[in-house]
């Protein structure tokens, strides 16, 4: 008589423990997801989809072979990830990013992971670290972990938590901006998925109405934080706003409203400063404000992104808003396979392991079910290769970072190793290194890291 498999658990329904579970389901093993909502809502979810996004709609740039995101969106899409097949179905026009239909994205993800048999969903809260007799458990509870399963995490690693604020960029109806003002371009034209090269709204501002919106912004109405999240750090590649330009008042005219790239059609030139809107569902019917994150009240938001020219009569669907963000110390606390030191049979996976980013996330769970999967079958998968963007990230998180100064990291070249021979041009060692990186994956896939059945297809990289 054959023995009954005992499933993998995955505590939360995010885009990292959508994942995992996916990968654990596709190789044919039980799985029971775990997530809380909508018996708990959180801060920032208005649903209880699986792997709802709450922030951006972007998984950022698509350019395989020169951003080190770019490649990890290829190298995932190589080990047949749900949340990159979801994203590139649901795209939309975003220049050279591969933004996507929210909604959409949900619910595509909510149902192919419901429909698999061998898929549990289970809407509960978990409060505590799941015991050794749960067997094999994956945590991926996100930025937005409870209060109690935090506390839990504390009590068992021993470690303080580590937290930061992430703010949420308000959505405008795309009917109320004034198109005899603002216009459709990319930067330098480039097109990406879905795109024509002319997939952003840019609303332009000269010398005058650009001192005028930071003169509004820095006197505006901020929201109060409460006292114990008064010395809790932003994560420096999400700033408000208005954080952005206390630091100085050119602040914002270089990092999201650089005009780079850009010709107002009506003078023939570039514009003093940009704000930039990007498509945010499939109709069109909305636009994000591409790195405009804010933590003002929401009537103040209001009347400061009122000032910016084309928007005067604008209507928000969304409001920029807050919440914060809770990950753990992951080179003092994991091992290389992701598991909790403290309680190895407990994995950690996603944005609280100390990744930004959702394709970040995405990847950690990927990787956690993978590991997962070859536990369960009594072996142990080997690491992706420092070389790929996988290996590169949790190198990163569980090692490769100090852990007195941890902090959370988007995937960047920065964190390969370097090439044999040194490149100093970006445009050619980017390409190296993005090449040596999927050569490097095409190896280690083909040691076993597929699931069964998965088909190992990609685009052709140049």
């Amino acid at each position: 008589m054959m023995r009954a498999v005992r499933p993998i658990h995955v505590v939360g329904g995010g885009l990292a423990g959508s994942e995992a579970a996916w990968q654990i389901a596709r190789a044919g093993l039980p799985v029971v997801l775990h997530e809380m909502r909508p018996v708990r809502a959180t801060e920032a979810h208005r649903t209880d989809r699986l792997a709802e996004l709450v922030c951006s709609n972007s998984f950022r740039s698509d350019d395989a072979l020169h951003n080190a995101v770019g490649l990890l969106h290829e190298e995932m899409r190589r080990l047949d990830s749900l949340v990159m097949a979801a994203a590139d179905r649901h795209k939309l026009p975003a220049g050279g990013a591969l933004a996507v239909d929210r909604e959409g994205f949900a619910a595509e993800i909510t149902e192919r992971l419901s429909s698999l048999p061998d898929v549990t969903l289970c809407r509960e809260e978990v409060t505590e670290l799941p015991p050794a007799d749960w067997g094999s458990v994956i945590v991926a509870t996100g930025p937005l972990t409870s209060p109690a399963l935090a506390e839990a995490i504390r009590a068992r690693t021993g470690s303080d938590e580590l937290a930061f604020f992430d703010a949420i960029a308000p959505i405008v109806y795309r009917d109320t901006v004034d198109m005899d003002v603002a216009w459709f371009q990319s930067r330098y034209d480039k097109p990406g998925p879905a795109g024509t090269g002319a997939d952003y709204l840019n609303c332009p501002l000269d010398r005058d109405r650009y001192e005028a919106f930071i003169d509004a912004l820095l006197g505006a109405e901020k929201t109060e934080f409460k006292e114990w999240e008064r010395s809790t750090p932003y994560f420096e590649g999400c700033l408000p706003i208005e954080v952005m330009a206390a630091r100085g008042r050119d602040t914002l005219r270089y990092g999201p409203m650089k005009p780079v790239g850009l010709v107002d059609p009506r003078t023939g030139r570039r514009p003093y400063a940009v704000v930039q809107l990007r498509q945010d569902n499939a109709l069109g019917t909305l636009f994000n404000m591409v790195g405009f994150q804010t933590k003002l009240t929401h009537g103040e938001q209001k009347r400061v992104l009122r000032l910016i020219p084309g928007l005067e009569r604008a209507e928000f669907a969304r409001l920029g808003g807050l919440h914060r963000n809770t990950f753990i110390r992951s080179p003092r606390l994991l091992d290389r396979q992701l598991r909790l030191k403290a309680a190895p049979h407990i994995r950690m996976a996603g944005q609280i392991t100390g990744v930004e980013g959702y394709v970040e996330s995405a990847a950690i769970g990927l990787l956690a079910g993978r590991f997962a999967v070859a536990e369960a079958r009594g072996g142990e998968l080997a690491s992706p290769p420092p070389e790929t963007a996988l290996g590169a990230l949790l190198g990163h998180i569980t090692g490769g970072a100090a852990a007195e100064t941890f902090q959370p990291m988007n995937v960047n070249f920065g964190l390969f190793p370097p090439l044999p021979v040194p490149m100093r041009a970006k445009a050619e060692r980017n390409p190296a290194l993005a090449r040596r990186a999927l050569a490097a994956l095409g190896a280690w896939a083909s040691t076993g890291a597929r699931a069964p059945g998965e088909a190992c297809q990609s685009r052709q990289m140049g």
